[in-house]
């Protein structure tokens, strides 16, 4: 190996270090021995849909859209802007958030059903009324079901765009059924198990959806005003552009998003660079990425 490979390779363990640490926290390595080296059942292995788009880099776009996306809720909203503390604490807000999706899709079954207990006695005393005086309360079946439907559509439409790889038609419905699991475990109902009924769902959804203006503020601080140093913004530009290349029109257009279907298709190829990127960093750290296989 070249000295020119070897600087390569320590840049890329480097920012690969730098960008789990932003997202899992400064603890990344040690929570990563747990979910992946941990022995015991798992629910899912890296055959398995769910498994290969919740590991692909195309999840951080798909992230951004998916935030965009649940806050036209007003009810979903209004829970994320009176209890998250996603302007007092975003990344830590993000990195709960990472170490629940990974729990329960790459470790034990043990683990996985530990955070789903968590998150459901947190949503217990989730509650309140929104912006419109409707009462609302996170352990809501419905409510539950939105916030999944809005993260399902929003992982497979990115990775579909975004991955080396796509998933089959018949792959991608058996995404859907995979993520459909832990949603029903946190409560969620009624949840679509194939791409079909996902597409229903997000329509059944529409009349409730609206941008309040708390949804618009949460997208300026998103994609205008993210909690990052300058020279760190440029290359969260290129992830949150794909992110809103993600979504449909009438999303764009309800949160006032000035992205015309020319610039869309623009944002959607800055995305995909983006992702590439992050995907070649977050090589630098596959080697954590060695699950225990399943007994």
């Amino acid at each position: 190996m070249s000295v020119v490979d070897d600087i390569g390779r320590v840049a890329q363990r480097r920012l690969g270090h730098a960008l789990r640490a932003r997202v899992a926290g400064e603890d990344a390595s040690a929570a990563a021995a747990v979910i992946w080296g941990r022995e015991g059942e798992r629910r899912f292995g890296p055959d398995d849909p769910v498994w290969r788009v919740h590991a692909d880099a195309s999840m951080f776009p798909g992230g951004v859209a998916a935030l965009l996306l649940q806050s036209l809720h007003p009810s979903a909203m209004a829970g994320v802007a009176g209890h998250s503390g996603y302007r007092s604490d975003p990344w830590g807000r993000l990195q709960r958030t990472s170490h629940f999706l990974a729990t329960t899709t790459f470790g034990t079954v043990e683990d996985a059903d530990a955070a789903i207990a968590t998150v459901r006695s947190i949503h217990e005393r989730v509650r309140g009324r929104d912006d419109e005086g409707v009462p609302y309360r996170a352990s809501d079946p419905g409510l539950l079901a939105w916030v999944h439907v809005a993260e399902a559509w929003s992982f497979l439409s990115a990775f579909q765009r975004y991955a080396a790889a796509p998933l089959t038609p018949e792959e991608a419905d058996r995404y859907v059924e995979q993520s459909a699991v832990v949603a029903r475990l946190l409560g969620a109902d009624p949840v679509p198990t194939d791409v079909e009924g996902l597409l229903t769902a997000l329509e059944a959804f529409r009349p409730a959806l609206r941008a309040t203006p708390a949804a618009r503020d949460a997208a300026r601080f998103l994609l205008l005003d993210p909690p990052l140093p300058w020279t760190a913004r440029p290359g969260y530009g290129l992830i949150a552009s794909g992110g809103v290349a993600l979504l449909p029109r009438w999303v764009r257009s309800e949160l006032r998003l000035p992205v015309s279907s020319p610039v869309a298709g623009a944002a959607g190829v800055l995305g995909l660079v983006g992702t590439r990127a992050v995907r070649w960093a977050m090589a630098g750290v596959a080697e954590e990425r060695r699950v225990t296989p399943r007994r």
